[in-house]
């Protein structure tokens, strides 16, 4: 996957709404967008932001070739004058966007572009592909992880994914969430994370018995000899058959070091029990029993509670596809536009529906911790400028329903600003970590999180509420309107 320009990555009325800009508005004109979602996906507590560094390469490399000029003029809805525009067109403006592994929640900004509004305009559509794709993975790989309480989860999903960018890119996205390796060789490759796998049915059935094939894998892969003991009788044929292996390459000095068996169908809690028993009784008891077919977050907690002794986890399709959940329902929406003093003037957009009025102005977002446990009491969404001490109390309102309050005392709790610059003029000026270490900064944000937010099925919601001084705005300009 050579990089390529994508600028053209965009929706039709991205590109007719900058026309009208050339022509009726000051092109200069600095706005503000905010990208956001309003309600967690998986009917879960938390989402995980991740895909920034795919949109910095690709807010790097925004321009119209040639070719892409060639092709909007054959349109026949662009003029000569706006085109020529596009020849010279690139990126000015300031961006800035909660790192990547962070735990996020609904309605807050997660990205906000700063810049005239043609650049603004253009940039929707490509930040909402790759932010929703990429945060959706990873937010499901982190439900799947925690369901595995702590057993290694393998990304297995590479042929179910729906294209070759979705698997590698929701590989990318699954190992930040917290899997311990992708079956995702070019994933590997673009991404150095770690990349696992064994072998197939086919494997098996390509030799004459069994024990056969299981006996040259063995001979190829000693330091990691996973047998997939299914093909064809899991308790009869396949454990006794891997078992028959591992007790040979014990007896000829080899080292056993990384052996197991994998299981991919039948009653996975039973058969995991009864191979595992018989692992035992013949003197392995450090051999893995790994288990694929179709598994998720509900399933694998499900095998949990049965006591299944499985200890590594192959999930394909629900993670890369994210089955149950398929779309993040991010949204880019204008939040502010320079005036002609330079301060910002706050935008709102009203429904008849609460939850899509959106956040009005030129805003900030803190993250409230409590001091002693160090975990995430609320997040705090401010306007530009706006600071707090923390020896200070800080009160809290729910803002659809500002009659519930949270008193905060002073020296109680910790405050932490989310979002970090990424673009100034421009110019990139913000270092994406590696993958791995993006993983490792994952887990450290999901240890901020309560258990109660945590958990599968009814967690608690973290409050993301306003400051007095950005809500008393909100409603100024619901009244005005």
């Amino acid at each position: 996957m050579d990089r390529q320009n994508i600028t053209l990555l965009t929706d039709l009325y991205e590109l007719t709404m900058m026309q009208g800009y050339f022509r009726h508005k000051d092109r200069n004109e600095t706005v503000i967008f905010d990208v956001f979602y309003r309600a967690n996906p998986f009917g879960g507590g938390y989402a995980i932001m991740a895909g920034l560094e795919q949109l910095i390469e690709y807010v790097k490399g925004l321009h119209f070739d040639r070719e892409d000029i060639e092709y909007l003029a054959s349109l026949g809805i662009f003029g000569e004058d706006f085109l020529d525009y596009l020849t010279r067109f690139r990126f000015s403006g300031d961006l800035y966007a909660i790192p990547e592994g962070t735990v996020i929640f609904p309605r807050e900004p997660l990205v906000k572009v700063v810049a005239p509004i043609m650049e603004a305009q253009i940039v929707e559509t490509a930040i909402l592909n790759i932010i929703n794709h990429q945060s959706l993975i990873a937010t499901k790989a982190a439900r799947v992880c925690y369901a595995a309480r702590g057993d290694g989860i393998m990304e297995f999903g590479l042929r179910r994914a729906q294209g070759p960018d979705s698997g590698v890119y929701g590989a990318r996205a699954a190992m930040i969430g917290g899997c311990i390796g992708t079956s995702n060789v070019l994933a590997g490759q673009l991404f150095d994370v770690p990349v696992k796998g064994t072998h197939a049915h086919s494997w098996i059935m390509s030799f004459p018995d069994e024990y056969t094939a299981f006996k040259a894998y063995s001979e190829l892969y000693p330091s990691a000899c996973i047998l997939l003991a299914d093909t064809y009788d899991t308790l009869k044929s396949g454990v006794p058959n891997a078992i028959r292996v591992f007790r040979e390459m014990r007896d000829a000095g080899i080292p056993l070091s990384f052996y197991g068996i994998r299981l991919d169908s039948g009653d996975l809690a039973y058969l995991s029990k009864k191979a595992r028993k018989m692992l035992d009784e013949a003197g392995f008891p450090a051999a893995v029993i790994s288990a694929s077919n179709d598994l998720d977050e509900f399933l694998i907690d499900s095998l949990k509670a049965q006591g299944a002794a499985i200890t590594s986890w192959g999930v394909g399709t629900h993670l890369i596809t994210a089955k149950d959940n398929p779309s993040f329902g991010g949204v880019y929406k204008l939040a502010a536009i320079k005036g002609d003093g330079g301060e910002f003037l706050p935008k709102i957009k009203l429904s008849e529906n609460t939850e899509k009025i959106t956040n009005p102005g030129n805003k900030i977002l803190y993250r409230i911790y409590e001091k002693d446990s160090g975990k995430i009491k609320a997040d705090l969404i401010c306007l530009e400028g706006e600071t707090y001490l923390e020896t200070e109390p800080l009160l809290l309102f729910d803002p659809l329903e500002p009659w519930k309050k949270t008193r905060l005392a002073g020296g109680s709790y910790t405050l932490r600003p989310l979002l970090s610059k990424i673009f100034q003029n421009g110019t990139c000026c913000y270092t994406s970590p590696k993958v791995m270490e993006i993983r490792r900064i994952c887990q450290r944000e999901l240890d901020t999180l309560w258990e109660e937010t945590r958990r599968l099925v009814n967690p608690h919601q973290v409050y993301v509420d306003l400051s007095r001084k950005l809500y008393d705005i909100k409603l100024q300009l619901l009244e005005r309107v």
